[in-house]
């Protein structure tokens, strides 16, 4: 048995990019998102630790993504850990980039307008 789950909740680091895979027409979501770790070192100092998750979501929950997400929104993120390889652009070799494919979102509270209304969205993955 083994288990593929990843759940984030964070602020988007701006607003998502929206394509259209060109076989099947379906949307594709791109954004990132902000966790904040904040903890005493040794010393006593406080410290604070930014991670950047790189999201991607497909068909339905893209449009949704499209709908309701922008720059600085909490977000709910739910889906699984992929590792994609290419080639890199200038041809010096292969790049590989770690995402979390989005399979539930659940948008939060919003740092610049107080709390928004919650909407949530779930699709199936096309693999």
């Amino acid at each position: 048995m083994s288990v593929n789950k990843v759940i984030v909740i964070g602020n988007l680091g701006a607003n998502p990019v929206i394509r259209t895979l060109p076989n099947s027409g379906q949307n594709v979501a791109n954004f990132s998102v902000a966790t904040t770790e904040r903890f005493t070192d040794r010393n006593g100092a406080k410290q604070e630790r930014t991670e950047w998750h790189r999201i991607v979501a497909f068909g339905r929950l893209a449009d949704t993504c499209e709908r309701f997400l922008s720059k600085g929104r909490q977000v709910y993120v739910e889906g699984r850990l992929t590792t994609r390889q290419y080639e890199a652009k200038d041809g010096s070799g292969k790049r590989y980039r770690t995402e979390i494919v989005a399979r539930q979102l659940r948008l939060l509270g919003n740092r610049a307008s107080g709390d928004a209304p919650k909407a949530e969205a779930s699709a199936d993955i096309p693999f």
